[in-house]
């Protein structure tokens, strides 16, 4: 589900908050980059081509008759845990029933057509960034919980959207495949 430009001016401020918080040990956290945020329903991995057709399908069964609704951001975390993270979130304080009501709608779907069910539970967040490995880690998990101590940033979701995410060399760039209208 993206997040729109203005909101993503809101989550910037808190990132460029916390990477001031941490100083040096910033360069080492990889943050996403805000024309790409978006909250994620589901991760799928690799996927074939002649598959995204039925993900496409699987997606539209999802959001048919689905409301748009609300999303507000607050506070902050990470997972696995803030002393050993891996990733580092925005948490979701309005609309997260909803998209987990949509997470599971999708899941089932995909179901249907054959994908491996996910067997993690669903928790909605906005991801900003990964420190696998990073021993500063913990600091910035402490530092954006400081800096998002504040944050109130909302939007009214009304599109998914399919991504492909292109990883390698350099930030993470997420392509539009599909979107399914809610509401």
């Amino acid at each position: 589900m993206p997040v729109p430009a203005a909101v993503g001016i809101q989550v910037g401020r808190v990132i460029e908050d916390a990477r001031r918080l941490l100083g040096d040990d910033a360069r080492r956290i990889r943050w996403v980059q805000l024309d790409g945020l978006h909250v994620t329903l589901r991760f799928l991995g690799p996927t074939p081509s002649d598959r995204v057709g039925e993900v496409a399908a699987a997606l539209d069964r999802a959001t048919e008759g689905a409301p748009a609704f609300d999303v507000r951001f607050a506070g902050a975390g990470a997972f696995p845990a803030p002393d050993r993270p891996r990733a580092l979130w925005l948490g979701i304080h309005e609309g997260a029933e909803s998209l987990g009501g949509l997470a599971a709608a999708f899941e089932t779907a995909l179901g249907a057509a054959g994908w491996a069910v996910e067997t993690r539970a669903f928790r909605s967040h906005l991801t900003v960034a990964r420190t696998d490995g990073v021993r500063a880690g913990p600091a910035a998990a402490l530092a954006l919980e400081r800096a998002a101590s504040g944050l109130d940033a909302a939007f009214r979701a009304d599109r998914v959207v399919l991504y492909r995410s292109h990883l390698g060399s350099g930030p993470a760039r997420y392509q539009p495949l599909h979107e399914a209208q809610l509401g």
